[in-house]
């Protein structure tokens, strides 16, 4: 995507630049080797820090947050970074959980992102669930992201979100034009559900990519955390041997940071 630059900071967490806006999405800063409970018997560990700390990044415009309450997603040093940021869009429920500066959307909602100085960009929500058929109640609402400002050739830039594919993502193509995805990946597991996942698997990412056909694609979300349980490799294998050349499409953006065992 023209004029687009994408960082990976780790896990979920990407700053987006374009047309002047300085843009991150799920904010987690804190550094590895704590375990961190999601509640109702789940939880995960955080075995690697992020590649860039919050002065690195520097100040951001807006915050896009697909849910607030699992630390992979917005941790103790995300959430300090949220309340200094000016604007910060997530579900209504994580809204009324942070209270301002947080704005509550939930899927196909959209509100424009505004400056004087700057190209406004429209957000709007997508669909998103967070796990198997009737989890919502247990996993809670989560949303993703799609960006439009004036200028795109090629279509939005869409942040999938902690997301499963089911119907109402599959929907998205029907809706959007697609040009760069960031995928929300790594198969989440708990030992207590089983082969149960709560994310994307690598077959459904080839599947939604194969309806949205994307001209980049990037995955997040796959590594860092214990609950993953596919990383990199089984990403590659599958787009290796998908078809309609998406393997060609797959962008790893780099990563260097603090591990632990």
């Amino acid at each position: 995507m023209k004029d687009v630059r994408v960082t990976h900071i780790g896990g979920p967490t990407t700053l987006i630049e374009v047309a002047g806006w300085r843009i991150l999405t799920d904010p987690t800063f804190d550094p590895p080797g704590r375990r961190y409970s999601f509640g109702w018997g789940t939880g995960s560990r955080k075995t690697t820090g992020p590649a860039l700390s919050p002065e690195q990044v520097g100040p951001v415009d807006v915050i896009l947050l697909s849910h607030d309450h699992h630390a992979d997603n917005l941790d103790n040093r995300g959430r300090e970074l949220i309340a200094r940021t000016p604007v910060v869009i997530t579900t209504r429920a994580g809204a009324r959980r942070l209270g301002d500066p947080a704005q509550g959307l939930q899927a196909w909602e959209k509100t424009v992102l505004r400056d004087p100085d700057r190209p406004a960009i429209t957000v709007i929500a997508t669909p998103c669930r967070h796990g198997p058929a009737l989890s919502r109640p247990i996993a809670g609402q989560v949303i993703g992201f799609a960006l439009h400002w004036p200028g795109q050739e090629h279509g939005a830039l869409w942040v999938t979100g902690d997301t499963v594919l089911y119907p109402a993502v599959r929907d998205v193509p029907r809706r959007l034009t697609v040009d760069t995805v960031l995928l929300h990946l790594g198969a989440v597991r708990f030992p207590i559900t089983g082969r149960l996942h709560y994310s994307l698997t690598a077959a459904e990412a080839v599947e939604l990519c194969r309806l949205v056909r994307p001209r980049t694609i990037i995955p997040v979300h796959y590594e860092g955390w214990s609950h993953f349980s596919q990383g990199r490799q089984a990403i590659e294998r599958a787009f290796a041997t998908a078809p309609d050349g998406l393997g060609e499409r797959l962008h790893w953006l780099p990563l260097t940071r603090q591990s632990v065992d």
